[in-house]
């Protein structure tokens, strides 16, 4: 007789499938999320179905977890979130970030986030507990082992976005004098104070200060009588205190896999490695995309009313700049209420300098963020893109003075709107890349505080130009 799926012998025998399957359901073929596998996953929370619900978990990395946290609302996460076990947890909060991490922060224990917490590296460890409010901060340091308490406490002493904050304190140290076996014979016999990951063992001196450093790579193909001190090589040190875009830079420069940090006197504190790297240029990256247009990474997960207040105020200062801007036409009223064609024209030299000097900005910001813009190269970088802005000016005033003149029949008219053309996109290259330089000599982000001034300007020169010259040239005949 036929046994029926339901038997639990059977069910136990097709696990494995179901939750390949399973597997297989989760993700596209461009390892997004399905939304059929979403919906799954709702149906089973508005059912209540627990054991489904901790079926369809099972089958996600927590990478994916976190994305599927990120699309449910905020009670779907607070049924899902006491479902996750101390390693997953630990590997969930370390994925999410913003809004979505807090709120998953409150919807767990304060005693099942210190347990998580301790499985988590120093760095990720840190940021989750820099998240948590005063007193749930208080409440799962005092449920956390002495020594993780102090190695969380210590990482947050640093400021935020410096090496300090990013590094883990766990390393792999040992004095020069030893050999390639006792090397190894200490790594195996170090257990789980051992770094989740590294690639070098840093060779220190007696104060603790970095010598050098033994790859992992290298130590394995070694004899095991031969001393450290033969096989290091030298490191680059990263100060504790060194902002995090800059070390990014170093090992990028330098293709570093690893780097010891360092205090300020040379004592080894911890280390940084490439998969925290990783991190940092894609939050560096994705930081000046959205602050180009004035939008911002703490955004995702947030309320509409949250969102909408974020971005008010970057709304408000177009505003005031578009007013500036409109005051320019205003100034020709007299001239346009004579000739209606200029009404026609004046936004086409101001939407070419908008975007020619966006184009500038664009590389601009990107240059100083990677070092490739600096005093050794800078009066070559403007001389450069002005000379673009003033020949991409002369191309497209010969293709808009033609248009105007098939259009309109008035070569006056035709040369009027070259001029402003050149005029402009000459004006726009010059902002585009003297503004950043300005906004970074002065502190500013140039990402964050450029793009409305460039507007500003492009705008007020393009009306200017335009308007000016078709007063000067076509109404005083």
């Amino acid at each position: 007789m036929a046994r029926s799926t339901s038997d639990p012998e059977v069910a136990e025998l097709n696990a494995p499938e179901i939750a390949e399957d399973l597997e297989d359901l989760a993700l596209s073929d461009d390892y997004a999320l399905n939304p059929e596998f979403v919906e799954m996953v709702v149906d089973a929370a508005d059912r209540g179905d627990i054991a489904r619900l901790r079926e369809l978990i099972a089958a996600l990395h927590p990478a994916d977890i976190a994305d599927l946290m990120g699309f449910l609302s905020s009670a779907y996460r607070e049924v899902l979130a006491p479902l996750l076990d101390t390693d997953t947890l630990a590997d969930v909060l370390s994925e999410l970030e913003g809004a979505v991490r807090e709120d998953v922060l409150s919807q767990v224990t304060p005693e099942a986030l210190a347990e998580a917490i301790g499985e988590m590296e120093s760095d990720d460890a840190a940021d989750v507990v820099d998240d948590l409010g005063d007193e749930v901060r208080g409440q799962v340091l005092a449920a956390m082992s002495d020594v993780d308490r102090a190695s969380v406490e210590a990482s947050l002493a640093y400021g935020e976005e410096t090496a300090g904050r990013l590094m883990q304190r766990e390393v792999v140290a040992a004095p020069q004098f030893w050999t390639v076996g006792q090397a190894l014979d200490h790594v195996r016999g170090a257990g789980e104070d051992l770094p989740d990951l590294f690639f070098d063992i840093y060779v220190v001196d007696p104060l603790y200060k970095p010598l050098g450093a033994a790859q992992v790579s290298r130590l394995i193909k070694s004899r095991l009588d031969q001393p450290l001190s033969e096989i290091m090589e030298p490191v680059t040190e990263i100060p504790v205190d060194m902002d995090q875009e800059e070390v990014a830079y170093i090992f990028d420069k330098y293709h570093l896999i690893s780097a010891p940090v360092v205090e300020a006197g040379g004592r080894l504190v911890g280390q940084i490695t490439v998969d925290d790297i990783v991190g940092v240029i894609q939050e560096e990256s994705q930081e000046d995309m959205l602050a180009l247009a004035g939008v911002y990474d703490a955004e995702k997960g947030a309320s509409i009313f949250g969102v909408t207040r974020s971005r008010f105020w970057w709304l408000l200062v177009n505003l005031g700049t578009a007013i500036l801007a409109s005051s320019v036409i205003g100034v020709f009223q007299g001239s346009i209420a004579k000739l209606a064609a200029l009404a026609v024209l004046n936004p086409i030299a101001a939407s070419m300098g908008g975007n020619a000097g966006t184009q500038t900005l664009t590389v601009a910001v990107r240059a100083l963020a990677t070092k490739e813009l600096n005093a050794a190269n800078l009066l070559a970088t403007v001389w450069r893109e002005t000379a673009v802005g003033l020949l991409n000016g002369v191309a497209f005033a010969l293709v808009m003075g033609l248009v105007t003149l098939v259009w309109f029949h008035d070569p006056t008219m035709a040369v009027v709107a070259g001029l402003a053309m050149i005029i402009n996109l000459f004006a726009a290259a010059v902002a585009g890349i003297l503004l950043p330089l300005a906004m970074e000599k002065m502190g500013f982000d140039p990402a964050a505080a450029t793009v409305v001034f460039l507007t500003t300007v492009t705008d007020c020169v393009g009306y200017f130009s335009f308007l000016g010259l078709a007063t000067l040239l076509l109404l005083r005949h």
